[in-house]
């Protein structure tokens, strides 16, 4: 009996050993085979480690080689969770000098790869970056990470146009077009760092290498190094946007400078500005916010994205489709008594005394209102409508910088659909002289001062020096006809009673047409500065051949003459000034 229990019990504990056999043969098979690759990518992980290296981003230089941006160094200090005792999550944050609770935060928020990389403070100075490295020895995943910073030379001139860069957004977390980018890296978000980023960007290398049980580099795998971004030189002038923004001082407004011969822009102002330094380290949102709030608005580009009546600068568009239809001659006279009467309507001059008898010159150099409604009577609307358009008022320039304002110019089909009502002849009076319904942005009416004094070639404003000109159209105007208006333009500045005077300059003559745009009309409660008139000034230099051509808004400026053509005529002079002295020689880089 006892023999009969003694070999089965020998036969239950080879079944055991047998079971067990087979669950460790199943073991190994499902380790080996079935999650053979996930362990094996596991444990290269923990003997090898990815290291990023940023690619240079490209240098944005201006028109005469001067770089506007550069690249520098900076340091920020990370953990790879898979590698970190949470243990030491307290000791880390005396480390750092950053909350515990933050720490646990951004490691228990990461979506990534336990092997990536998560960063916990950026920006860390050499006495940081000195003082983590003595200690790095405790905590284990604990790294040092570079990253090429972006440093904006000039602050906040030309920050509408230059922009700056930023992390991928949501939206762009879900382009194609972003998909492999690494979430953490800075693109362009706005102007030309934004337009141009694909160029700039670069292609980014990486380090493999072997690491020890506390992290630490044994030997180099194999390295593949980045790729500098392309450079690329924009048609502005530093010098020429620098003065420009320095003479707007604290006031708000805008200003846009051209080549006329080839749309070039030369500036490209926007104030109040800010300063693209603040984003490139990463902006809270609590900063995010404040800047949003701003009631100045200083992340508006006013010179795109705002539009205003032109007030009497549109008188340019009024007296040359009068000379092309034939319904004024430059002999042409009007006697201006201080205002026509309509009905029971009376449309008054800016000088209430009037200017007595005046010709087309003279009505272009004293800015007489009465001239303007006689020629605008004779014209209609429309055909006011149409020349205006055609010198490309009313419909975008085509910039590629951002969301461009259309502006608009009325026609009586217009009001008609979209008001119910019927143009009546006093807002044809009102057109006449740029106030109504008309709305212009400063580079359309940059572009329009441009294609008059160029002898009607219409050009694509472009950001990029020496790029093929791209001309929208070809304007079928006499040359004795633009002549007629160029000479009244030069008489505003140089002639006597001329409305422009302010911008008079010894360096070069230079024409230009002064613009007072009324915000509200006139009565009880607007003399707040809210409600002061807009200032204009559209200028060119010289003469013959111009070389630049420009204008410039004052919002809630007065008149022009007084606000507007100062900053005219310091624009032209720093334009001058740059071209017989080209300071091209850029300060040492990182790249």
């Amino acid at each position: 009996m006892d023999r009969k229990n003694g070999h089965g019990k020998i036969i239950v504990i080879s079944y055991i050993v047998i079971a067990a056999f087979l669950l460790l043969v199943m073991r190994l098979w499902q380790l080996q085979i079935l999650q053979g690759e996930e362990y094996r990518k596991l444990s290269e992980a923990n003997r090898l480690r990815i290291i990023s290296i940023p690619a240079p981003r490209g240098i944005i230089f201006d028109r005469n080689g001067v770089p506007l941006v550069k690249n520098s160094p900076y340091f920020y200090a990370s953990i790879i969770p898979n590698e970190f005792d949470k243990g030491n999550v307290v000791p880390l944050s005396k480390i750092l000098s950053i909350p515990a609770e933050e720490i646990s935060e951004k490691i228990r928020k990461t979506d990534l790869s336990p092997f990536i990389p998560v960063k916990l403070k950026q920006r860390l100075s050499f006495f940081e970056i000195a003082y983590i490295e003595a200690r790095r020895s405790d905590f284990p995943g604990l790294i040092i990470e570079t990253e090429v910073g972006r440093e904006y030379i000039y602050g906040d001139v030309g920050s509408h146009l230059i922009g700056y860069l930023g992390k991928l957004n949501p939206s762009q977390l879900k382009d194609p077009a972003f998909r492999e980018i690494p979430p953490y890296m800075f693109v362009g978000q706005w102007g030309v760092e934004k337009l141009f980023d694909s160029s700039l960007r670069g292609i980014p290398g990486n380090r493999i290498i072997e690491v020890n049980a506390l992290g630490r580099e044994i030997r180099l795998i194999r390295e593949k190094p980045p790729v500098k971004g392309q450079d690329i030189t924009l048609s502005i002038d530093i010098y020429l946007q620098e003065a420009t923004e320095k003479a707007f001082g604290d006031r708000a407004g805008a200003s846009v400078a051209l080549k006329p011969d080839s749309g070039e822009i030369l500036a490209l102002v926007s104030k109040p500005s800010f300063d693209p330094n603040l984003f490139t380290g990463g902006m809270s949102y609590s900063e995010w916010s404040t800047l949003m709030k701003d009631k100045k608005n200083p992340m508006l580009n006013r010179a795109i994205q705002s539009q205003y009546p032109p007030g009497s600068i549109f008188k340019i568009v009024t007296a040359l489709a009068g000379l092309e239809e034939g319904v004024i001659t430059a002999g042409t006279k009007v006697d201006c008594r201080g205002g026509i009467g309509y009905g029971k309507w009376h449309f008054g001059c800016w000088q209430k005394h009037g200017h007595g008898v005046v010709s087309l010159h003279r009505s272009i150099v004293e800015s007489c209102d009465v001239f303007f409604y006689e020629t605008g009577k004779r014209l209609g609307i429309d055909r006011i409508h149409d020349y205006a358009t055609r010198l490309g008022l009313g419909k975008k320039t085509g910039i590629e910088l951002g969301k461009e304002r259309t502006g608009l110019i009325p026609t009586a089909k217009w009001k008609l659909e979209t008001r119910k009502l019927p143009w009546f002849l006093g807002e044809t009076f009102h057109a006449a002289i740029g106030q109504g319904y008309i709305a212009v942005t400063p580079l359309q009416l940059a572009v329009m001062t441009s294609t008059v004094v160029n002898g009607g070639i219409l050009y694509k404003p472009t950001l990029l020096k020496d790029a093929p000109p791209v001309i929208q159209a070809r304007l079928k105007l006499s040359p004795e006809n633009l002549k007629i208006i160029k000479t009244g333009l030069i008489g505003v500045v140089s002639d006597p009673g001329g409305t422009g005077w302010a911008s008079r300059s010894e360096m070069a003559e230079i024409g230009g047409k002064t613009g007072t745009a009324q915000v509200v009309a006139a009565g009880k409660g607007t003399t707040a500065e809210k409600f002061g008139d807009h200032a204009w000034f559209v200028a060119f230099a010289p003469p013959e051949n111009p070389g630049i051509a420009l204008s410039v808004l004052v919002e809630h400026g007065g008149h022009g003459g007084a606000a507007a053509a100062p900053i005219a005529k310091h624009a032209i002079e720093a334009y001058m000034n740059s071209q017989k002295n080209v300071q091209a020689a850029p300060p040492d880089i990182f790249q």
